[in-house]
């Protein structure tokens, strides 16, 4: 066997591993995208997202357990429960909207506390993070029309989604992610409808919006780190066996 094929033969084998703890260890899975969105069409992806338990024994080895797996299905992607944790404690967009599917496909005992914890990771920080992710996302799209004349109609959808998003969790200190009566209006956009000009400035109005909620907003400056942690202690100890 050459140093190809044993390279192979253990990334294949660092692989398996890796869906194992997807397949024996999640404590929390659920669906995500336009299916959690209320956006979904007959042509959308089923795109899932899900939390894993690494046991704590195998942290007791130099190899640690992966942060995150991707696969085994298609559109499937996993986050070991501390890697999850610390990304929904620094408001990562993406992380805090997996909290709250309306979709969801497995739950531990773990998993409920976890989803029981979702007003803990909630902070004035969201307005930073969310900020952050449409404006790089916005540059994207203004790049699209400056080169090929229209942008992505899909993201910017998904841009427009997101500021809304961010505009009510900092308005009334809850995170819904459920499009609810917008869907026709965002998917109006999805097909080219609405003018990108038209676009814009509902982005910038939205930008404004979140901005002024700010200053007002229930949220707390802070999320619960303690709570948190204490969650994340206990869960190791009881893995621990």
């Amino acid at each position: 066997m050459d140093k190809h094929d044993a390279g192979a033969g253990a990334g294949a084998r660092e692989q398996a591993r890796a869906l194992t703890l997807v397949r024996d260890h999640t404590v929390y899975a659920c669906v995500m995208g336009s299916r959690a969105f209320g956006l979904a069409t007959d042509a959308s992806d089923t795109d899932r997202r899900g939390v894993y338990l690494a046991p704590t024994p195998l942290y007791w080895r130099f190899e640690k357990p992966p942060t995150h797996v991707e696969g085994p299905r298609e559109e499937e992607f996993s986050w070991e429960l501390e890697r999850f944790c610390a990304l929904a404690l620094r408001a990562n967009p993406n992380i805090l909207e997996c909290l709250h599917s309306p979709l969801v496909e497995r739950l531990t005992p773990v998993g409920e506390e976890l989803l029981s914890l979702r007003g803990a990771f909630l902070s004035r920080h969201a307005h930073t993070t969310f900020s952050r992710y449409a404006a790089a996302q916005r540059a994207k799209l203004r790049t699209d029309v400056r080169v090929h004349g229209a942008p992505r109609w899909k993201h910017a959808m998904h841009l427009l989604r997101l500021l809304e998003s961010c505009r009510d969790l900092l308005r009334t200190g809850e995170l819904s992610i459920d499009v609810g009566e917008r869907r026709e209006g965002l998917l109006a956009v999805k097909r080219g409808e609405v003018p990108w000009a038209e676009v814009e400035v509902r982005m910038s109005r939205l930008e404004a919006q979140s901005q002024a909620a700010l200053t007002t907003s229930p949220l707390p400056a802070d999320p619960d780190l303690p709570r948190i942690e204490d969650f994340l202690v206990r869960t190791r100890r009881a893995s621990a066996g």
